[in-house]
């Protein structure tokens, strides 16, 4: 290229900024010397306007919101600029979903899958900041304001929440006492310890949160290190009253509480609030401590309520609790799936289940498994197998039902012609009884497959 400079033949080289001319000696080879006074100098082409006023209204999007006058192709200039820092207050109903959200998430996470959020990458923003900031609030120590804050410009977005954290309050490290304390110094500092220890009011939040469809709660800590009490994993009578009289005004589809410590009284309460639940159609308690009089009053609930899920494993409910939960679902009509995996059914639960499902023409899946039942309560729900067209699905794993069990059901099995599972590992059946069991659910399935098939309720690739 300098060969064709209107200096080069004069001894005059192109330098960054100017030219240098140099007159070779005699004999020497032409050599070509550049002289950069700038260090930064290159040929990138010099930017648009346009570019340079897009740039600044980048750089002072804080002070001056400049988005909705632009084009499609200057809004995507826009995002991918923006930085994720800035305010919520400035972001959150002006920036659409996309590219700028999804630089937020993945900036703050390293998991992202955004098909669990409806393909959003705002709504998965704004749903795990909450939950992040619900799950470090410190009672007595952070500021509500630290979320309420945030409520104006996420209560729009969130649609789901799932809080596997709730501290409680920091312990203040007391001293040695001297003497011996009596019994009425051991009860008021039992009393006191109740009062003041309360997890987050969900109070706070459930209210303004007028999209929230799905809630999921754990009260535990995830890290408690040396400082390990029982009392972190568990919810307290405060906590309850607080979150069922919020659970009362929202317009969930989804409650989910397990792992929590929820005995009786606890559920007692929970149900009370959630009688004439408008929307409520699937509960989770699973994994708490429930006893019969919680079951009593899940038994109300469905007798009043619209669930279609309900989900009660690894309680301690028993036959009492079970035979409640039969009677409210003789006279049920929405409930489709049942859970009591890991109770205390035994024989006479499991059989006053097994009457129930008699009148009862919706439930379609069904887990009794390990419930310490034997071939009494496999005999009774084989009767009603040979009747019942509605259940496509039953567990009675990890039960003690033996060949005569086995039998049974493998009687009942030669009249159904709608189960689709049936599932009898680990109960002692014998092989040709479970042999035979399994022949039958696999030509109930392909006999189901094929319905489906010809009334197009299923699509092939």
């Amino acid at each position: 290229p300098f060969s064709k400079h209107p200096l080069s033949h004069q001894g005059v080289v192109s330098s960054g900024t100017r030219s240098v001319p140099f007159s070779p000696s005699k004999g020497q080879r032409k050599m070509r010397r550049i002289i950069a006074e700038n260090p930064n100098w290159s040929l990138v082409v010099v930017p648009s306007l346009s570019s340079m006023c897009l740039q600044s209204i980048v750089n002072n999007f804080e002070e001056k919101q400049i988005f909705e006058q632009l084009t499609p192709g200057q809004r995507d200039f826009i995002q991918e600029g923006l930085s994720p820092t800035l305010p919520l207050r400035v972001t959150a109903n002006l920036i659409p979903d996309g590219v700028y959200w999804k630089r937020c998430c993945e900036r703050r996470w390293d998991l992202c899958d955004v098909s669990r959020y409806g393909h959003s990458w705002r709504r998965m923003f704004f749903e795990r900041h909450l939950e992040n900031l619900i799950e470090l609030f410190i009672p007595e120590v952070t500021e509500p304001k630290a979320v309420l804050d945030v409520l104006p410009f996420c209560k729009s977005y969130v649609r789901r929440l799932n809080v596997s954290q709730l501290l409680p309050p920091i312990k203040e490290p007391q001293g040695e006492k001297d003497g011996e304390e009596n019994d009425l110094d051991l009860a008021i500092d039992s009393e006191h310890d109740e009062a003041c220890a309360h997890h987050f009011d969900f109070g706070l939040v459930l209210r303004e949160l007028t999209h929230l469809e799905e809630l999921a709660l754990v009260y535990r800590v995830k890290e408690c290190g040396m400082n390990f009490e029982w009392k972190m994993f568990e919810m307290t009578k405060r906590d309850c009253e607080s979150l069922a009289k919020a659970l009362n005004v929202t317009f969930l589809q989804l409650f989910r509480l397990h792992q929590s410590n929820v005995e009786d009284k606890k559920c007692r309460l929970l149900v009370k609030h959630l009688l004439d639940h408008p929307s409520l159609r699937e509960l989770d308690l699973s994994h708490n401590l429930i006893g019969n009089g919680g079951a009593r009053a899940i038994g109300k609930l469905l007798a009043r309520s619209k669930l279609e899920v309900l989900n009660v494993c690894d309680n301690k409910i028993g036959e009492l609790g079970a035979k409640a939960i039969a009677r409210a679902l003789s006279r049920n009509s929405t409930l489709s799936s049942l859970n009591l995996r890991l109770n205390l059914v035994r024989d006479e639960g499991g059989a006053a289940i097994g009457e129930a499902l008699r009148s009862n023409t919706t439930l379609h899946h069904l887990n009794l498994g390990g419930n310490d039942m034997t071939w009494r309560a496999a005999s009774a729900l084989s009767d009603v197998l040979i009747e019942n067209k509605t259940l496509r699905s039953i567990n009675l794993s990890c039960n003690n039902l033996g060949k005569v069990g086995g039998k049974a059901l493998a009687e009942a099995m030669s009249h159904n012609t709608t189960l689709t599972e049936l599932n009898v590992l680990l109960t002692e059946v014998d092989e040709q009884n479970a042999s035979f069991v399994s022949e039958v659910v696999c030509a109930n399935q392909r006999s189901e497959h094929k319905k489906q098939r010809k009334t197009g309720s299923i699509k092939y690739p």
